[in-house]
């Protein structure tokens, strides 16, 4: 056996990396989860395969190896945070997925690392393990860990030594029958997300723990899930504080990101285990619902979103992932299929030195990545692989609903339309249900008839959006902002002294389609408001916002539409535009972009401001881009400001 080899850590410390070419058991004895020869494996296995070893890797490089300090020794260290994440232990699933089919002790030693750092830091005499090192932080992760701990065993226990094998069992049989037993007692306790995922995370534990008690809570929670769609789009609710609370328009509260990334998965993984057919018609109705949202290249358009402050573009922050509810159900539409793969392919382009990052950009921009994406996501890719036999076929022969869609859809649960027209795909976002908690401020997704996605078939996303002011309402989860809060949603503005009013705090602004096969035309009527939703004292805060898109281009114009006129209200258009990309500008009136298939064309009819400069750029946590903001200010004529975008080939 080799000796062991130690490199150093980016941040916290030495990195944990053990006999890595050696094998625990020779290669014939290894675990091959059950799938076809390598000569046919599909797509969707090659990529979730590449992907967890790329990952496993990257969380190899950052574990800590320190056996005199047991607060850090086994942890990953976060390259982007001062602090090892509670929830990194969900890492043993994955490492132990990778241990048994490689038969590498590295992956072993890493897994039973990682669980004793949990064990020595986060675990608590209730069964729990808390979401961070302070004993008094948050519990409920709980269930992700459990679950982690519950597949790790099912699948992989073989790996381990009998007396491991059994004390990490009794270790799963305290946190269910301690902690999630005596605080998740009915599905919706709380966030929707731990409930849904309680769901199949109890129907685990009943099976592995062989405890009725937990299978009876299982179907107990199953019966009420179908209690939480939305009419008529099937959009799961409750991701909201409380979790039922009815906006001003009457709308509950939803949420894009978590509800793919993990609360669709907790009843798709049951439903299936258990054939549950009158509950697999109802989710895969709701998964063709949120299917609606995702754009051409993979993303999730979570831009309206109650939790978009964790809009990671592929996602959410610190959730799973989509694809074992898409691919599980790809039998039911194959376009869910060709979403589970788009998907990956998305995160295997955001991934950089092994590890996910949290945005497009976030390379591009030299923003570091949390180690929380990849923690989570792994544990996603480990139980594809190891269920990758009894899925159906995973592909991308059936496009996406945005790809072949022409025309507009109004989502009336959300007051949200989605606007298809040649090779652009838009959102424009009423929607006014608002995520609070007892320490954030104000959590202000688009909304305010914003525009808050524009993607453009050739060229990709040309506008996204961002919270009105980035709150990390979740500190330990989330990165500051780097530089200057520049919030990267299309708007109005006004500056007043330290006032900002803006149209993106307007929850009452009235929308109006009109449509023909040529265009599709939004008028917006809306209010410059500030963060306490108060309008200028000078009677000026009534501005007609209208959004046009033709086959050829899409035109935002804004005509002030108060009898009070302003000379210092400003259009803000941020492009998206990573650092390397060439920005001219041809003329005052007009700036070009060169992408790489196709050059993109802002033309104005007043000047324009590119307000970080023909090479610098503005970067946004949400979701994880940078941009090139143009400005455009209003006068007092009553001629509106034109802006028209469109791409040259």
């Amino acid at each position: 056996m080799q000796r062991r080899e130690f490199i150093t850590s980016l941040t916290l410390g030495g990195a944990l990396v053990s006999l890595a070419p050696d094998q625990v058991w020779g290669s014939d004895q290894a675990y091959r989860p059950d799938k076809d020869t390598p000569q046919a494996l599909s797509e969707f296995d090659q990529l979730t395969a590449q992907l967890l070893k790329q990952w496993c890797d990257g969380m190899l490089a950052h574990q800590i190896d320190a056996p005199e300090d047991p607060t850090r020794h086994g942890g990953l260290a976060c390259p982007a945070c001062p602090r090892i994440h509670g929830r990194c232990s969900d890492a043993l699933y994955p490492f132990l997925h990778m241990a048994h089919t490689t038969g590498q002790q590295k992956y072993l030693d890493a897994s039973i690392a990682v669980y004793d750092w949990a064990e020595h830091n986060v675990s608590r005499a209730d069964g729990s393990w808390t979401n961070d090192v302070n004993p008094k932080s948050w519990r409920g992760t709980t269930i992700f860990g459990a679950i982690a701990l519950a597949e790790a065993l099912h699948y992989h226990g073989d790996v381990l030594d009998q007396s491991r094998r059994d004390a990490w069992t009794n270790r799963l049989d305290e946190a269910v029958g301690g902690y999630l037993w005596s605080d998740f007692k009915e599905i919706d306790f709380t966030n929707l997300n731990y409930g849904m995922t309680a769901v199949y995370g109890f129907h685990l534990f009943g099976d592995l723990l062989a405890n009725p008690d937990y299978t009876r809570r299982s179907e107990r929670f199953a019966s009420r899930v179908k209690e939480f769609f939305t009419e008529p789009n099937h959009l799961l609710w409750g991701e909201g504080k409380p979790n039922d609370n009815r906006s001003g328009r009457g709308l509950l509260p939803v949420d894009l990101g978590y509800n793919v990334e993990e609360s669709l998965n907790g009843v798709v993984l049951y439903a299936v285990d258990v054939g549950d057919q009158e509950l697999l018609d109802l989710v895969s109705n709701a998964l063709a619902g949120h299917l609606q949202f995702m754009l051409p290249d993979g993303a999730w358009d979570n831009s309206w979103g109650t939790r978009s402050q964790k809009w990671s573009y592929w996602g959410s922050r610190t959730s799973d992932g989509c694809q074992p509810a898409f691919a599980l159900m790809a039998d039911h539409n194959p376009a869910f299929g060709t979403a589970a793969i788009r998907n990956a392919q998305l995160m295997q382009r955001c991934t950089s030195n092994g590890l996910l990052h949290g945005g497009p950009h976030y390379v591009s921009h030299g923003i570091k990545p949390c180690m929380h994406h990849t923690f989570t996501h792994a544990k996603v890719m480990a139980l594809m692989q190891d269920r990758m036999k009894s899925l159906p076929p995973v592909n991308t022969n059936t496009p996406l609903p945005r790809e072949i869609a022409s025309n507009v859809k109004h989502v009336p649960e959300l007051d949200v339309w989605l606007a298809a027209k040649g090779p652009w795909r838009a959102t424009v976002s009423a929607y006014d249900s608002i995520y609070k908690t007892k320490k954030s401020g104000l959590l202000q997704q688009p909304t305010g008839g914003s525009l808050s996605v524009l993607y453009h078939e050739k060229v990709g996303t040309l506008l996204a959006s961002s919270m009105a002011r980035y709150e990390m309402v979740e500190p330990l989860n989330m990165q500051p902002q780097p530089g200057d809060d520049f919030p990267l949603t299309t708007r109005v503005e006004r500056r007043i002294d330290d006032d900002w009013f803006t149209n993106l705090y307007d929850l009452t602004a009235d929308v109006r389609i009109s449509e023909t096969e040529q265009r599709c035309v939004f008028d917006i009527a809306t209010t410059l408001q500030n963060e306490e939703r108060d309008k200028p004292s000078d009677d000026s805060a009534a501005f007609q916002l209208r959004y046009t898109f033709d086959s050829d281009k899409t035109t935002i114009s804004v005509t002030q539409s108060s009898e009070a006129k302003t000379e210092d209200a400003t259009l803000v258009v941020p492009l998206i535009s990573p650092s390397g990309e060439s920005v001219r500008q041809v003329s005052n009136t007009c700036i070009e972009i060169d992408k790489p298939h196709g050059t993109v064309v802002l033309k104005s009819n007043v000047p324009l401001t590119l307000l970080a400069g023909l090479k610098k750029r503005v970067f946004n946590m949400v979701p994880g881009m940078e941009s090139a903001p143009v400005a455009m200010k209003l006068s007092k004529n009553p001629s509106p400001i034109v802006c028209e975008i469109s791409v040259r080939a």
